[in-house]
């Protein structure tokens, strides 16, 4: 049975910050693991991550909140928060994208930006254009035409 998300920007942005959470710390794992191996500075560059990885977290709880807030309220302000915050988001999942060398943790992380951001504007945008009331599905009736 698949789950036909209309609105649930809630839902969407739970899935967006399980997935990101758990692809930005296997990626200070691996940082750390290779920077300690190859005798680097361990102690700072594991300090780092985990600063990295809490902010990371913590923005996009943010977004989290904000998804659910946004689901709701059936917020029209909300929603256009939601969308410039998620836009940012695939912004910079597009920049890291073009800029970062290609590792398969990075270009995961990168992919993962860009869909969960663009899904999560899509229902924003749905959302916001019921104007608080009910989003409905979009259905062409065809008419008969007895000639």
């Amino acid at each position: 049975m698949a789950i036909k998300l209309r609105y649930q920007t809630g839902i969407a942005t739970t899935i967006q910050f399980i997935a990101l959470t758990i692809l930005y710390f296997l990626h200070g794992l691996s940082s750390s693991v290779s920077t300690c191996i190859k005798g680097g500075n361990c102690v700072s560059n594991i300090i780092l991550a985990i600063l990295f990885f809490i902010f990371v977290t913590i923005g996009f709880g943010a977004l989290w909140v904000m998804g659910f807030m946004a689901q709701e309220k059936r917020s029209s302000l909300i929603s256009k928060i939601l969308i410039l915050a998620e836009l940012m988001v695939l912004l910079i999942g597009l920049f890291d994208y073009m800029h970062q060398p290609l590792s398969i943790i990075n270009t995961t992380i990168n992919i993962v930006e860009v869909i969960t951001s663009i899904w999560i504007i899509f229902l924003a945008i749905r959302l916001m254009r019921a104007k608080g009331g009910r989003v409905k599905a979009i259905k062409i009736h065809k008419t008969h035409n007895p000639n």
